[in-house]
């Protein structure tokens, strides 16, 4: 007896491997997926802008990137006491427009080349509906708790998404023709929009991506990341506190399909190494002045120095200090 409607999650091709490169963009789910890939080694780098929700912003995101520009004085403002720009989340605001300046710069500077880089760009929208500064009718990333009043709110049109990433997609495979581009879109709801209005969001983000799946059909993926927790966990214990978010429990179930759909055999299995290597690094010894919690730290270093070896871009360096240290002390 079958007791659920199971999501088919078709296995991407080519698959990914140690050796790849991702950048993730978008909601909060980009970076709960990209923290879990951090923690493999993997190497990626997560919403250098910082979380952002909806098409045009991730976009625009990737134009600075690409173009490697500096945000224009008209992206700043001052609001309670903290300098804030439209292009970045609240994360790089500072009480002086110089540190929110170098706040940026820092980001930027860590995104240099990083589309030349790049294997596969992971993009994850949240929600259709955007917020425009009616200064300049520019769609904000983040609005910084300004009055609503300021901002005219409204949802993208299906065209108006497909035409801005046709053209933003075709410029970035000039850079790098080779890079693969995985969409999903985030299953956490948003409420505040109401129950409709959020199921007439994520339609739209939904129909955008398929039609850009149509569009360039070997260069665009998809990962059915709402549908999983919408459809396959169709229950409330798979939900947090607030019943809006996921639980910890669907997190790791859509991490593990993600993982299985995404990844080769081989890069799972150095996965699991990686894991176990972690959670290796966090036991807690009975007795930590022991022999045999110096053995079990010298097996450690001897995985870490295994994989490093294989994989030579794998960032061991923290760990395999932390064991020398603590091995240096027993001794």
């Amino acid at each position: 007896m079958n007791l659920f409607t199971s999501v088919e999650t078709s296995k991407i091709s080519p698959q990914l491997e140690t050796h790849d490169v991702l950048l993730l963009m978008g909601s909060c789910f980009a970076t709960e997926i990209g923290e879990r890939l951090q923690e493999t080694k993997l190497r990626c780098l997560i919403n250098p802008f910082g979380v952002l929700y909806n098409p045009m912003s991730i976009a625009s995101s990737l134009r600075i990137i690409l173009d490697n520009e500096f945000p224009t004085e008209d992206d700043f403002i001052s609001h309670e006491g903290y300098w804030h720009s439209f292009s970045f989340h609240g994360d790089f605001s500072s009480p002086t427009i110089e540190g929110l300046r170098d706040n940026i710069q820092h980001s930027l500077d860590a995104c240099r080349d990083c589309l030349k880089q790049t294997t596969c760009l992971f993009v994850t929208f949240g929600s259709a509906f955007v917020y425009e500064w009616k200064e300049t009718g520019k769609v904000v990333a983040n609005c910084h708790k300004l009055p609503e009043k300021l901002f005219h709110r409204r949802r993208l049109q299906v065209d108006e998404i497909v035409d801005e990433y046709k053209d933003l997609l075709q410029a970035i495979w000039q850079v790098n023709p080779t890079m693969r581009v995985l969409f999903t879109v985030s299953p956490i709801r948003h409420v505040r929009d109401g129950l409709h209005e959020n199921q007439l969001s994520k339609a739209t983000l939904l129909l955008a991506i398929d039609q850009l799946k149509q569009l360039f059909p070997d260069k665009v993926l998809y990962f059915p990341a709402y549908e999983l927790l919408m459809d396959e966990l169709r229950d409330y214990r798979f939900y947090a506190d607030d019943l809006v978010h996921p639980s910890r429990m669907a997190v790791d179930f859509i991490w593990q399909r993600f993982s299985e759909a995404c990844f080769t055999p081989d890069t799972l299995m150095t996965m699991k190494s990686v894991k176990e290597i972690k959670n290796m690094m966090e036991h807690r010894p009975l007795h930590p002045e022991s022999e045999e919690y110096a053995r079990f730290l010298q097996q450690i270093v001897l995985k870490i120095e295994a994989l490093s070896e294989k994989y030579p871009y794998f960032d061991f360096d923290k760990e395999k200090e932390s064991c020398l240290t603590k091995l240096n002390r027993l001794r």
